[in-house]
């Protein structure tokens, strides 16, 4: 079955005319995994939610040319309840995001992945949480399934780069997102549908593709949009999910693949969205090159701290810093390839970066 037309403008609100028929959709966009979309399915069957609570679970298949449609049929024989399947032929995980958003009927669109499972409390503690009408969007840990032991550059201890494989874990107090300054991820995130009706869907242009280039800069754009409205989220420990990590992402390549990615990502984020979520107002920041200033002695202090990794025998510490110099490179070469960008150099006096445009 085909789907709706998704959205032309993700910034636009999201048509709503009908009332809410369903409490909470179960989101699930999917690219080319059948295998581990079983097992998310079936960890969806063993949800349990308080009585008279109504759920659906919508899979919008985007592109799949392995037996994901099958997979998803052979559950919806005998799903506890409507599993639906929808196909968006517009490549990228945000195409995907926003056709399943404009055709749900639920009051809350619980978002995870193809290759996650859920704890059979996840979808009662989205929905608890977003029963108090102050809450906009809810989100929780994200726990690793292993497929290979992980390498021991890979610092565990801390979280600085657990998103470059989707886990996260901030303990078991709930809190705001916001006032800790910090997003959730996109595989565990459930938001009331009216908060798309209000201001928009995902933007495609800083989304996860088939691209050479890995970015992941929608979830935190979407929640600068919410943030600017005046909404707020929570972080709640008891919507636990479990995140496939394949050995192929445990690699020093991926890693630094990634962090590139996040910086180009970042960077044309920071056009669109010149606060950060520090409060930092980039348009009265000088800049070099398009770049911000600070981000050069940032870049200096990680050049040193890698290399006084090396030398003590420390793989882990060496490896963070050198992935904040990936993001860097990113960051810069992104500046330095953008149209946008040199409007931005004028702005701010950078006569070497403006006369390259000339």
């Amino acid at each position: 079955m085909n789907g709706p037309s998704p959205i032309p403008d993700p910034r636009s609100p999201i048509p709503d005319p009908r009332p809410p028929v369903l409490d909470a959709t179960v989101l699930i966009a999917t690219y080319n995994r059948g295998t581990l979309l079983d097992e998310t399915l079936a960890s969806l069957r063993a949800l349990r939610v308080r009585p008279g609570r109504r759920w659906d679970v919508l899979v919008v298949d985007n592109n799949s040319s392995d037996g994901t449609p099958a997979v998803v049929d052979r559950h919806a024989r005998d799903f506890p309840v409507p599993l639906r399947y929808l196909f968006e032929s517009r490549q990228g995980r945000s195409n995907a995001l926003n056709t399943g958003i404009a055709a749900s009927t639920a009051a809350v669109i619980a978002m995870t992945d193809d290759d996650v499972r859920v704890e059979e409390g996840w979808l009662e503690a989205a929905c608890g949480a977003l029963d108090n009408p102050s809450v906009a969007y809810a989100g929780g840990p994200v726990s690793p399934l292993w497929q290979s032991p992980p390498p021991r550059w890979l610092d565990l201890t801390r979280g600085d780069l657990w998103g470059t494989i989707a886990i996260q874990d901030h303990g078991d107090r709930t809190f705001c997102y916001d006032a800790a300054r910090k997003v959730p991820l996109g595989a565990n995130l459930a938001v009331r549908r009216e908060v798309f009706t209000s201001i928009g869907g995902f933007r495609p242009d800083l989304g996860r593709t088939s691209g050479r280039l890995l970015r992941g800069q929608e979830v935190p754009e979407l929640l600068m949009r919410v943030g600017a409205a005046g909404l707020h989220g929570l972080y709640v420990p008891a919507m636990r999910v479990h995140h496939h990590v394949p050995s192929r992402r445990l690699t020093r390549g991926y890693f630094r693949k990634w962090w590139f990615g996040k910086g180009v990502s970042r960077s044309e984020l920071e056009l669109i969205q010149p606060v950060t979520e520090l409060g930092l107002d980039l348009r009265r920041t000088p800049h070099i090159l398009g770049v911000p200033r600070y981000m050069y002695g940032s870049a200096a202090r990680n050049l040193a701290g890698c290399a006084i990794g090396l030398v003590r025998g420390r793989p882990a510490e060496a490896f963070r810093h050198e992935m904040m110099l990936s993001f860097f490179a990113g960051y810069f070469w992104a500046r330095l390839t953008s149209r946008p960008t040199r409007a931005i150099a004028r702005l701010n006096g950078d006569a070497t970066l403006s006369s390259r445009s000339s």
